[in-house]
Order: structure tokens, then C-alpha cells, then sequence
């Protein structure tokens, strides 16, 4: 758009407080589109939720920086928008949503995206320099871990933009420094190889979720030392005060009441007389929240996605009822906000549901810990005076990050939750 006053730069923006980076799932708007102040512009997920980002400013979309299915750094170029006669751009800060928009007026970018660099242009130097400014951090941190010179490389991506995909076909190929040490290396006498698919076989392509999950798994298992302990819980009375409010408890608040309110309420009674597990490793030292947010796991059809219940201590078994059953609903109708799953610092699983009877599972960074709930299962049980009784049964495990917690700090509080389900009588209020 000529005798436009510039252009407004949107960067990637930090979608949850732990998160480092973003995957582009998909452009709602192209090249030379229309695009009004606030308006949905380009949908991206991470391994908290997914989120469309909206336009900071009215004008005509310019040039896309990273491409769908591409993940970049936050605060990386995503896109630029030129800005309509009058606007102004973008002024450059968070935005209420905890990202950010870099704002510059300069000369507006064509909407076209140009052709890849050429031999030609290389010669001089100058595309080379433009590849390797352009690519995102992840990219040149990747390059640079294998001796790559980015520079050197020619993109895939829009504009000729170096990618992830570049840089792993290159490697592939035999460049970086793994490849120079092979070189010298003694032949292996087994080299391993991936076998093929065999007939009858199906692959799965990863699904952005699916990858935002991995790679935070991933990340886990590498940043925290994961330690791990369990306890046996008789739930008898539990069990019996659920069965005898169940159905009242549905006419009147219109929820159902499951066993999960229960776990949570004994959880957070013991978060507040352990607050070490209530805690996130920093670099400073150990930072213990005085809230108690308890993330809470939700299932889906690709994948998980943990919503958070805020200030879940100051809440009655009813209203952790009510708050479980409103985040499960909009989790699985993809309708949950930003806020919604940030600031967890506990998390609970419920793998029982399924029938699992003991877990081991990978914290939810930068939680220092997380427990599950396993299945309630009836079985002869010894009790006081060497009676043999029936009772309902479960284990409750909990993975805790050994640089925050000892196991005698993990294994007291997974006691007193113990304690604390143990003594919840049937005549016990909900509300």
C-alpha cells in the first residue's frame, strides 16, 4: 500500500509464564488480506494451550516470517503488518496477554514473499547475511550446536527463510560436526538403522499438540531430576460418602462428584503444611508460592492439556466440583483462556479412571512436583486386632523434582494426604 506511514513488526508472544516458544499452526490471514485492529490473525500453540493472536493495528497484512507448523523463540518476527493512512503503530511492551508486539515505521514490505537467494546473490555476501539474520534463535542455536554456517545454507521457508527442517536435512546429508567426526571414526560394526514400515502399518503424522507435548516431556525429563514415592490410601469412607451424596449432589448442583474433588481438597490441606512441595527451582534459589494453583489433567483426543484451578485451597469439595467440571468442558471444547492455564504450582492426574493402579509420572515444569490418583480397587485388607476386612483401596504417587524436594519432604506429604483421606467421615460436609 503506497503513502502508508509504515509498518507494525508482531512478534511471537509468550503464551503462559514458563513457556519459551510457540509453534505457528495456522495463518487465518494471507499475504495482502485485510486485517482490522484486533482482529484474529494467526492461530499458535504451545504445550499450554492454544490461542489465536489478534492484530495490534488496522491495515493490510505485509510479509509472513514463519511459516505454519514452524516453531520459533519468543519474541521471534512472525509477521508485519501495513499499517492503514493515519495509524499508529504499535507501541512496543506486553500486551495484555502477557506477549509482545515490536513496533517500527519504516518502509512498508511488499506482500509478496520474494524468491529464494540466488548463486548470484550470494556471491557478495549480502543474502547470506539476511539468511542468517532471519532465521529464528531455535534455528541458528541448532545450527551452531553442530558447527553449522547458517549463512551457507539455503531455505525452504518463506523468502528463502532457513528452517529446522533445513538445517535436520542438512545434517542428514552428512554436514555439521557429527558428520566430521564420523569421518575419522572407526566404521561401526552394527550400524543401527530405523526399519521401514511394514505392511499393514500406519504413521501418525504428529499433530501440533502432539509435538508441543513431546518437546515439554522432553524438556523435563531433562531439566529435573525426577525422583518418585507412593503411598496406599483406604478410601472406604470416602467411597461411602460419595455414594450416599452422589445423586442429591447432582439434582442440586448439576455437576456430577467424583473422586478427584476429594484427592484435590487433602492435597492442598497438605500443601499448606508442606509449602516445599508447593515450590518452582530457580537459578536464585527455591521459590515457594504462597497460592496453591493445582493444575488438573484433561484428556483429549490428541493429546493433554492442564487447566488450572486458582486458589483451590480456599475452595469447598462443591466448588472444586464445580471448577473441575467447567475447566474439563471447555478444555475439551477448546474454549479455554490463557488465564486459565497459567500460574499452576501443584498438579493432580487421575490415571485410575482408566484402571492404572500405580504411575510414574513426568513433572509439569516448572512445578516441583506432581500426583496421581490411581484406581480405587476393593481387596482383603489386615486391619486393627489381625481381622481380615474389605476395603476400597488406592495408591497415590507423586514424582517431585529432586532439586527441590527430599524424599522425606515428598514421602511426609504424600502421608498426611494419606491422613487426610483417611479421615474424611461420611458425615463430612460438601459445601
Amino acid at each position: 500500500m503506497a503513502g502508508t506511514a509504515g509498518a507494525t513488526q508482531v512478534t511471537m508472544p509468550q503464551l503462559g509464564e514458563s513457556v519459551t516458544e510457540g509453534q505457528v499452526s495456522r495463518w487465518l490471514k494471507q499475504p495482502g488480506d485485510r486485517v482490522e485492529k484486533y482482529e484474529a490473525l494467526v492461530e499458535v500453540i504451545t504445550d499450554k494451550v492454544n490461542a489465536e493472536v489478534p492484530s495490534p493495528v488496522a491495515g493490510v497484512l505485509g510479509e509472513i516470517m514463519v511459516a505454519e507448523g514452524e516453531t520459533v523463540e519468543v519474541g521471534t518476527l512472525i509477521c508485519s503488518i501495513i499499517l492503514d493512512p493515519g495509524e499508529t503503530p504499535a507501541e512496543a511492551g506486553p500486551q495484555e496477554d502477557g506477549g509482545s508486539v515490536a513496533a517500527e515505521t519504516a518502509p512498508a514490505p511488499a506482500p509478496a514473499v520474494g524468491p529464494a537467494p540466488t548463486a548470484a546473490s550470494d556471491a557478495n555476501g549480502a543474502d547470506r547475511k539476511d539468511r542468517a539474520g532471519r532465521a529464528s534463535p531455535a534455528v541458528r542455536r541448532l545450527a551452531e550446536e553442530h558447527g553449522l554456517d547458517i549463512s551457507a545454507m539455503r531455505g525452504s521457508g518463506l523468502g528463502g527463510r532457513v528452517t529446522k527442517k533445513d538445517v535436520e536435512d542438512h545434517l542428514a546429508a552428512g554436514g555439521g560436526k557429527a558428520a566430521a567426526a564420523a569421518a575419522t571414526a572407526p566404521a561401526p560394526t552394527a550400524p543401527a538403522t530405523r526399519p521401514g514400515p511394514a505392511a499393514g502399518d500406519e504413521l501418525i503424522p504428529l499433530n501440533a499438540m502432539r509435538k508441543a507435548i513431546a518437546e515439554h516431556m522432553v524438556r523435563s525429563r531433562r531439566t529435573s531430576p525426577h525422583a518418585w514415592c507412593a503411598v496406599e490410601v483406604d478410601m472406604t469412607n470416602v467411597v461411602a460418602l460419595r455414594r450416599a451424596e452422589r445423586e442429591a449432589f447432582r439434582a442440586t448442583e448439576g455437576v456430577d462428584l467424583s473422586y478427584v474433588p476429594f484427592v484435590i481438597k487433602a492435597a492442598c490441606e497438605s500443601l499448606r503444611a508442606h509449602p516445599g512441595v508447593n515450590a518452582t527451582f530457580t537459578d536464585e534459589g527455591i521459590l515457594r508460592h504462597a497460592a496453591i494453583n493445582i493444575s488438573i489433567a484433561v484428556a483429549l483426543d490428541d493429546g493433554l492439556i492442564l487447566p488450572v484451578i486458582h486458589d483451590a485451597d480456599r475452595l469447598s469439595i462443591t466448588g472444586l466440583a464445580h471448577q473441575l467440571n467447567d475447566l474439563a468442558e471447555r478444555a475439551r471444547a477448546g474454549k479455554l483462556t490463557l488465564p486459565d492455564v497459567e500460574r499452576g504450582t501443584f498438579c493432580v492426574n487421575n490415571p485410575g479412571t482408566f484402571g492404572t493402579v500405580i504411575s510414574a509420572p513426568i513433572i509439569n515444569q516448572p512445578q516441583a512436583a506432581i500426583m496421581t490418583m490411581e484406581a480405587i480397587v476393593k481387596r482383603p485388607v489386615v486391619m486393627p486386632g489381625d481381622l481380615i476386612g474389605i476395603r476400597s483401596m488406592m495408591y497415590a504417587a507423586m514424582s517431585f523434582d529432586h532439586r527441590v524436594l527430599d524424599g522425606m519432604e515428598a514421602a511426609s506429604f504424600l502421608g498426611d494426604v494419606k491422613r487426610s483421606l483417611e479421615a474424611m467421615a461420611p458425615s463430612m460436609p460438601l459445601r
